[in-house]
């Protein structure tokens, strides 16, 4: 308990009944918002095309910042929001951005022809280093939410060497047991599939209670995505294996994300079980455990502020953007080793900010803030 810390982040309003209910009704809250900026590719993979859109151009040895969407989203649906917020903006706007579709979840995604078989979990995630080597990025930062972040921990176990760190929005690191394989499959046929996917997104509460925003959703799922190749990819997501990790020192040979992790879950998301299980699998002098509060199945739409703001600290953490904007505060630019705790969560932090230009951070035993020095830190529960 000694190595538990806690760091509570300003009140942000969360997305509730009422509020901006019209603009979510629209499909241009979640499809057309700044995306002029965007460049869309194919690329061709070992296991077929994968829709990719990505803004900006490597810079130097920088990461590029790469996401994985959900089942039953696309990059749009999942992650227009939250890359649309403007102190998320001021992030991006010193890395390249790349966003992911799974095989035939873009918008305008033509329909598999019949008989078609969807790559499985695995080559989900050797499908990416093709992306990689495409635009020639040394190593990416992860975003992924629900099976996005399983496919980005499944890429970073497998190809650790490209993965400078992780940011998983409710992981389920376990694989469905025979009960719950015939529980979805009854929930098939009593269900839509766009009502089945929403009660993998949204708890039961947000389902009762928060309408607007689950409507609007059932709405761009139905209309947006394609829903036969939206069967396929659910299917394989409810068909996974267990993710093979465990805390090192637990199991003899024990295989572990490597690089920094920070864990995010809402406090009212059906996800909240797997993530903590997943945190207690992980090395916890490498990960940070975020859950929020007012906050349900998708943090990234219902508190892009929160997460924006957790984001900064962990890029801090990891020795990027040195000083960072608050626009609360009239002095500008914020040194990063005074701004939070949050970026002591590492047992390593940075030599120096020398990354922010380009060169690989090299970790070190200490962190940069005076305040951290000689200090043993294990994993990080926040609450917001």
């Amino acid at each position: 308990m000694a190595g538990l810390q806690e760091l509570r982040f300003p009140e942000e309003k969360p997305l509730l009944r009422g509020q901006d209910a019209t603009e979510l009704e629209s499909s241009d809250a979640f499809l057309l918002a700044a995306d002029t900026d965007w460049k869309e590719h194919d690329i061709e993979t070992p296991y077929g095309l994968l829709h990719v859109v990505i803004r900006g151009s490597p810079k130097g040895n920088r990461p590029a910042i790469l996401t994985y969407h959900d089942v039953g989203l696309n990059h749009k649906l999942c992650f227009n929001t939250f890359f649309n917020f403007e102190d998320m903006q001021e992030i991006t706007k010193h890395f390249v951005v790349c966003h992911v579709d799974a095989p035939g979840q873009q918008v305008g995604a033509s329909q598999f022809p019949q008989g078609y078989q969807f790559p499985s979990m695995e080559q989900l995630a050797a499908m990416l280093p093709s992306v990689v080597q495409h635009f020639g990025f040394k190593y990416v930062i992860g975003i992924g939410v629900g099976a996005g972040a399983y496919v980005l921990a499944k890429f970073a176990l497998i190809f650790p060497d490209l993965v400078e760190g992780l940011v998983l929005v409710n992981i389920d690191p376990n694989g469905k047991g025979w009960i719950d394989w015939a529980a979805t499959k009854l929930s098939g046929l009593t269900s839509t599939l766009p009502d089945t996917v929403l009660s993998h997104l949204f708890s039961q509460e947000e389902l009762v209670n928060n309408t607007e925003l689950v409507q609007s959703y059932r709405q761009q799922i139905g209309n947006v995505v394609n829903q036969a190749n939206l069967q396929l990819f659910w299917n394989l997501y409810n068909s996974r294996r267990d993710l093979d990790i465990n805390r090192p020192g637990t199991v003899p040979n024990a295989k572990t994300l490597r690089c920094p992790v920070m864990l995010v879950v809402g406090d009212n998301a059906p996800a909240e079980d797997g993530v903590v299980e997943c945190n207690s699998k992980l090395d916890p002098t490498t990960t940070t455990f975020l859950k929020m509060a007012d906050s349900g199945g998708l943090p990234q739409v219902t508190q892009p502020g929160k997460l924006t703001e957790a984001f900064k600290y962990f890029l801090q953490g990891m020795g990027y953007i040195a000083y960072l904007k608050d626009r609360r505060l009239s002095g500008g630019a914020v040194p990063s080793a005074s701004m939070t705790r949050l970026a002591r969560s590492r047992t390593a932090s940075l030599t120096s900010a020398s990354s922010v230009d380009g060169s690989r951070p090299q970790a070190c035993t200490h962190s940069e803030s005076s305040e951290g020095l000689g200090q043993v830190n294990h994993t990080m529960e926040v609450s917001c």
